[in-house]
């Protein structure tokens, strides 16, 4: 509630039918950006109907709210797991799409979806696929706070800070510089100005697409790891452990077309999103950080 600072904020669950008939009715929605979903790759191994429900079957359901307000415009929140374990790096929005569990399963099947509801009902979308989303907005009033918390950089954070003991490297055997995963970090900023560029995209010429949201260049793990030494000035322990099943040794986006055609640009580097990351990072855990 307290990062609604624009509009008003409505607390309720796309699964309501008659919420999503009472919101539509009583404002003039032009378009629908939609981010809620469950994200954790491991808890959707363990309890697929879990994802299948909430980010497939409850995404119909607000996809034919808005068909029968007659809202025309959708912006989805996908993810570069819809490649799986890809054949080339960096990705482009036409390689292959083979998800390899039911999170990535679950995005992809929303794509397909909107792709036959373009051609059926002429709903039209841009279905963004994120890389790793990472960093917090510079004035500190939003950040990444999840329960229980699962991404790298919050997790090193958490080591820098004294929340956990240490920070775990899965696999270090990996065919890359120093033998950990390299992934792609786009600050949550960037995605926002995506976003905005994206929508007008989409109301000016009212077609369908889809776009890779990434820096374009990769970090591996280690690198991650050392990069936050040298920001925060503190040291930690890290663990080193098999690999988890499933995770590429490479993730990194082709985000050419995003360039292109949005006239896209990101402006945060890894630096950037680590530094902005920590300064949150010791608000979010001031009684931990405090102490450092």
């Amino acid at each position: 509630r307290s990062f609604a600072k624009y509009g008003e904020f409505i607390l309720g669950d796309i699964a309501d039918e008659n919420l999503l008939d009472l919101i539509f009715t009583n404002y003039n929605v032009e378009a629908v950006m939609h981010f809620c979903a469950y994200i954790e790759v491991g808890e959707s191994v363990k309890d697929p109907n879990k994802y299948y429900k909430n980010n497939v079957s409850n995404t119909i359901t607000l996809l034919n709210a808005m068909l029968k307000h007659n809202v025309k415009y959708f912006v989805f929140s996908s993810t570069a797991a819809v490649y799986g374990m890809p054949e080339r790096i960096p990705i482009k929005e036409d390689d292959p799409k083979a998800p390899i569990n039911p999170y990535g399963k679950s995005k992809y099947m929303v794509e397909q979806i909107l792709e036959d509801y373009d051609q059926a009902y002429g709903l039209k979308s841009i279905r963004f696929r994120y890389f790793n989303a990472a960093g917090a907005d510079e004035s500190l009033e939003i950040g990444e706070a999840h329960e229980p918390e699962t991404h790298l950089i919050p997790l090193i954070l958490d080591a820098a800070c004294g929340v956990r003991e240490s920070v775990k490297i899965f696999g270090t055997d990996y065919d890359t510089k120093d033998g950990t995963c390299i992934r792609d970090f786009i600050h949550v900023n960037d995605l926002a100005d995506a976003h905005i560029k994206g929508l007008e995209y989409l109301m000016s010429e009212n077609k369908t697409d889809y776009f890779n949201l990434g820096n374009g260049s990769g970090y591996s793990v280690r690198e991650v790891i050392e990069k936050v030494k040298e920001i925060t000035k503190l040291d930690f322990k890290v663990e080193e452990t098999g690999r988890r099943p499933g995770d590429p040794a490479y993730l990194i986006a082709d985000n050419e077309k995003a360039r292109k055609i949005l006239n896209w640009q990101p402006k945060y580097d890894l630096e950037d999103i680590i530094k902005t990351a920590w300064n949150w990072h010791r608000k979010l855990r001031k009684d931990f950080c405090r102490k450092k």
